[in-house]
């Protein structure tokens, strides 16, 4: 597994590391907090963030695609047996591009396809960001079991 996070900040891949025996599976995470390191670390379109904003759909689909393939390589792991997780999105308490707090993408990148999860979540700022983690592994449980 490879992990690229925003909203969450390091949350779900300490989630991860929670667990014992997760360096069997967790190859590493990238916590891309600003705009501009989506695109330099993980290959997100420039144009797309430009235009959309860091807080869309694409964005979070280009975000678990480009950690999987950035973490494969760079491991010397085949693409074809990692899954790219990544999540974006408004924890608050002000609005972000247009987006108000509490919009949450979840992106999952692997072999079979990319898929993304639209939330809307309530609450502080600290719950937003921990029910987007609960929110990841949920949708991972769910495509992968």
């Amino acid at each position: 597994m490879a992990v690229a996070e925003s909203l969450t900040g390091g949350l779900l891949t300490s989630a991860f590391v929670d667990v014992a025996g997760a360096s069997k599976v967790l190859l590493g995470s990238i916590v891309a907090y600003q705009t501009e390191l989506k695109h330099q670390l993980l290959g997100v379109s420039r144009a797309l963030l430009q235009e959309q904003g860091a807080v869309d759909p694409e964005v979070v689909a280009q975000m678990a695609a480009g950690v999987r393939t950035k973490l494969a390589n760079k491991t010397g792991t085949d693409k074809s047996l990692v899954i790219g997780v990544a999540t974006t999105g408004v924890a608050g308490p002000d609005s972000q591009d247009g987006k108000p707090a509490g919009t949450v993408f979840i992106g999952i990148s692997g072999p079979s396809g990319d898929f993304v999860y639209p939330l809307s979540l309530s609450g502080s700022r600290s719950e937003i960001r921990f029910e987007s983690v609960n929110a990841a592994i949920a949708a991972l449980w769910e495509h992968f079991q």
